[in-house]
């Protein structure tokens, strides 16, 4: 198990180590009392140490940058990458073809760009799925970060064109098979960064003041393993818009609603009317 931690905290660039955690054991109630009521589950604060290490994700990218500032960011970064393999080389033609590749790569970034705007899109049904919804405000970009080894996806998401999130797909193909579980996951995650508020969907939840921090396990239906940094505030505010947008149910008409009711409770002529509902309902049938 040990020597899992170890290979997973290599390839995602974590330095694995155990958390433990253990207390004496409460004494028993004298008396039966009624239990409290439970509170909400809230992700623990990460020290000093963790939060450096979590901010260090953010890849030299700052929440609230616009679409045209994360290129700029990127178009430094690939710069300074190809400019180091230009120098390396005194073949003119692999230096077009170095030339050619860092403007091809700025581009692609950019043409992923994408608005949720109620068109169905090919990120509907996919490991970002549950990141975003439609007519929000919302949009992302992604891009594959493949370098060093690594051979991550980073996904910036917008409101209202302003970086409030990112997600950062984890590559696990160099992970042997019996191995890509949520406990290996997990123990390497809490190792990096303490222990965190795990839920039912195998997500481990932290808190960073500024930020919060999300390890997502979608092992089972995308065979993925995601990092996310979030703004709370643009968070909880999404939470209600997309509240207001979301589908309201239909509501159950009153003719149903009768037949649903077998003693005619709450529609006291049920009985004496049996044979114009049964023709609504053959009516709404056809």
């Amino acid at each position: 198990m040990r020597r899992s931690l170890l290979l997973i905290s290599a390839l995602f660039g974590l330095a694995a180590s155990p958390v433990y955690a253990g207390g004496a054991k409460k004494a028993a109630p004298k008396a039966k009392k009624a239990a409290p009521a439970p509170k909400p589950a809230v992700a623990p604060v990460v020290n000093a140490e963790h939060k450096k290490a979590l901010a260090e994700k953010f890849g030299g990218f700052k929440f609230g940058m616009t679409k045209d500032e994360i290129l700029g960011v990127l178009q430094k970064q690939i710069n300074e990458r190809y400019d180091e393999k230009i120098k390396a080389t005194t073949d003119v033609m692999v230096q077009d073809r170095l030339r050619k590749e860092r403007k091809a790569e700025l581009a692609r970034t950019s043409s992923t760009y994408v608005a949720f705007d109620g068109k169905k899109t090919g990120w509907d049904v996919s490991i970002i799925e549950n990141e975003f919804a439609h007519n929000t405000g919302e949009s992302m970009m992604e891009r594959w970060e493949n370098e060093n080894g690594k051979n991550n996806r980073r996904f910036f998401f917008f409101k209202d064109q302003k970086l409030w999130k990112m997600y950062i797909s984890l590559d696990v193909s160099m992970i042997p098979e019996d191995k890509r579980n949520f406990e290996t996951f997990k123990g390497v995650m809490e190792g990096a960064y303490g222990a965190g508020l795990v839920d039912v969907n195998g997500t481990i939840s932290w808190r960073a003041g500024e930020f919060d921090a999300r390890a997502v396990d979608r092992l089972r239906d995308y065979g993925a393993l995601g990092l996310v940094v979030e703004d709370p505030k643009v968070r909880n505010e999404l939470v209600a818009a997309r509240e207001a947008v979301a589908p309201k149910k239909a509501e159950t008409p009153s003719v149903i609603k009768a037949v649903i009711d077998p003693e005619g409770k709450d529609h006291p002529d049920v009985k004496s009317n049996s044979g114009a509902v049964e023709a609504v309902i053959k009516s709404n049938k056809k």
